[in-house]
């Protein structure tokens, strides 16, 4: 399911070979982007009060300095992802979503302004990216795992993503995991719903189908009483389609890592500082709601502890 997350166009694919085959290892290199600057999307007020680093904070040298005097933060992460990080076809240089925000609130605390190049990634790509320096950071549904922290850093988590419950829209009887004894409940085949839910809900009965697509059409057609699926692959669904919605928060937790170039321990504790302050601000909780929150039906999750899972 991650790898359907991150899965990227052909043409994204090809322009991601362009553009490491234009720069090498040099992140300075305006080539290095694949998509032309994103454009500022999300509602003024999170950036009219979004944080600005001290001038203390950028320290010499460090990789904060350097994206300074580049003038533009590079990120590594989707073109093709709703609510997370979505081009806008009839203007490319419009990416929105909860990490496309999130990436523009960390330039802006670098920088002063929202000033973001994309590199979009495959799943693959993501430590080379990182490792030569093609891109500062990836906000890229990044799951944080003790083998992944060996190639390169985990900033945060900056989100819990996780298995949850979609349902018919206007259905008020389930409102969470706890409300599926008893109903019929839709599964992808192959994910871990398959076993998370006869945990939950021991007397639930569980159909399993092949694809999303799949899963989704039975659900509209009442073949179940709720789907349950990872949450950032259910908040698509219910953008696409307004007859269902998302409800509750997820029951599982999938820690998504902000990734950083290996040993980089100057720029992890800036991050985590800039990543802390906004979660302390609300800004944190306002990105959710402007964006993964507009299709769940429930409060804005409580961000994750930084530092929380093994290889943060």
């Amino acid at each position: 399911m991650a790898a359907r997350r991150t899965t990227l166009f052909t043409a994204a694919l090809a322009a991601v070979a362009l553009a490491l085959t234009a720069c090498g290892g040099d992140s300075d290199d305006s080539s290095s982007s694949a998509v032309p600057p994103a454009a500022s999307s999300a509602p003024s007020n999170l950036y009219s009060d979004a944080p600005v680093a001290d001038v203390a904070a950028i320290l010499p040298g460090s990789t904060m300095e350097k994206i300074k005097k580049r003038g533009k933060l590079i990120v590594a992460e989707a073109l093709d992802a709703p609510l997370l990080s979505q081009q806008d076809p009839s203007n490319p240089s419009n990416v929105e979503g909860f990490d496309a925000d999130l990436a523009k609130l960390l330039a802006i605390y670098i920088l002063g302004k929202p000033s973001v190049q994309i590199v979009p990634p495959a799943t693959e790509t993501r430590e080379a990216l990182l490792a030569n320096g093609t891109v500062d950071v990836v906000f890229n549904t990044y799951t944080i795992t003790t083998d992944r922290a060996k190639q390169v850093d985990f900033a945060g988590p900056y989100f819990s993503s996780g298995l949850a419950v979609a349902v018919k829209t206007g259905n008020t009887a389930i409102k969470s995991v706890k409300d599926l004894d008893g109903k019929t409940v839709i599964v992808g085949a192959n994910t871990p719903a398959v076993t998370e839910v006869p945990k939950q809900a021991p007397t639930a009965k569980v159909i399993s189908f092949g694809t999303d697509p799949q899963a989704v059409q039975a659900l509209t057609q009442g073949r179940g009483d709720a789907y349950v699926q990872d949450i950032t692959l259910l908040a698509s669904d219910a953008k696409a389609n307004p007859a269902i919605t998302v409800v509750g928060n997820p029951f599982t937790e999938e820690p998504y890592g902000i990734g950083l170039k290996h040993d980089d321990a100057q720029m992890k504790s800036f991050v985590n500082t800039w990543l802390k302050s906004i979660q302390d601000k609300g800004i944190w909780a306002n990105v959710w709601k402007a964006t993964l929150g507009t299709v769940v039906k429930s409060d804005p999750p409580t961000p994750p502890a930084i530092g929380s899972v093994p290889g943060s």
